[in-house]
């Protein structure tokens, strides 16, 4: 028998899902800056550092200073998600903001939004005029390049140390590592007691911000069932072998997310699947990393 949904019925299971991506999906996406975009690409101007030089005679020509200009390139992608219900009663179960349609749409949203913005972080950037000029984060902006060790504290003070060398912001200022990470900064015995206090509430919930950077976990996975957070390959080939993660560094600056298309959803009837009521998401997303001096890949052995 055919189920009709109303248009009142679809606008209350967006705002749903609406609410449960705000609350449960993305974990980045209220960290990182914010662009509106129109179109597929859109080209973000920046200004470099200038100096200022010392006026030493009387009447002195005005000096030309200038000012350097880049710009990066933000480039969208469109995720999409949705599933097929056959059972009237879980049609109706729909309108319900705790239903297992709602999280499940969420949170796939959410991963994606997540990942988006892990990937441009640690990836390739593009810049330049038309945005032909690749960018890889450089060498300068990992910490254990050949991942020797696990998450350890010395490696947070060196990431503080790095932000605080380029007078980065102090404010938001995060890191974003898996649970394993964080229980591996307990390991340490040569921790201090108040560290190791301050590392164990961490890991309990009971605070989230230590040295300076507010810890996020991010335990998620992809669509292929891996972790968001990447892993680090030795070896190439056959030889190839995971050792270890890469986790990240960032001040909320250095990250641009760009939507074209907020989370839109559907509630439609499948007459080629014997009108069964299908949920449908869509969502048009992008990110760039805008500066490499405020992105910090930390590799950890595993």
């Amino acid at each position: 028998m055919s189920t009709q949904i109303t248009t009142s019925f679809v606008s209350q299971y967006s705002s749903n899902i609406q609410a449960l991506v705000q609350q449960k999906g993305s974990k980045l996406r209220d960290l990182v800056g914010y662009e509106s975009v129109r179109g597929k690409n859109m080209f973000i101007d920046q200004i470099g550092q200038v100096a200022a030089v010392k006026k030493t005679t009387r009447h002195a020509d005005t000096p030309q200073s200038d000012t350097p200009h880049k710009r990066r390139q933000l480039s969208l992608e469109t995720y999409h998600w949705a599933d097929l219900i056959d059972n009237d009663d879980k049609v109706r179960m729909l309108i319900d903001p705790t239903s297992d349609y709602a999280n499940a749409a969420a949170w796939a949203m959410g991963r994606a939004i997540d990942e988006a913005i892990v990937t441009a972080a640690l990836g390739t950037a593009h810049t330049g005029e038309t945005g032909a000029t690749e960018v890889a984060l450089p060498a300068t902006q990992v910490v254990d390049a050949n991942c020797a060790s696990k998450f350890t504290f010395d490696k947070l003070r060196e990431v503080k140390r790095m932000f605080d060398k380029c007078d980065a912001p102090s404010e938001g200022r995060y890191i974003v590592l898996s649970a394993q990470q964080l229980d591996d900064l307990l390991s340490e015995t040569k921790v201090t007691s108040a560290d190791y206090a301050s590392a164990k509430a961490l890991v309990r919930g009971e605070l989230d911000t230590f040295m300076g950077f507010r810890f996020v976990q991010l335990n998620a996975k992809n669509s292929a069932g891996k972790l968001i957070l990447p892993d680090v390959v030795s070896g190439s080939g056959e030889s190839a072998s995971v050792v270890g993660r890469s986790c990240l560094a960032f001040q909320s600056g250095g990250i641009k997310l760009g939507i074209g298309q907020d989370i839109v959803g559907k509630i439609t009837e499948r007459d080629d699947k014997c009108f069964a009521t299908q949920v449908y998401y869509e969502m048009s997303i992008g990110a760039v990393r805008m500066q490499e001096e405020l992105v910090v890949k930390i590799n950890c052995k595993e």
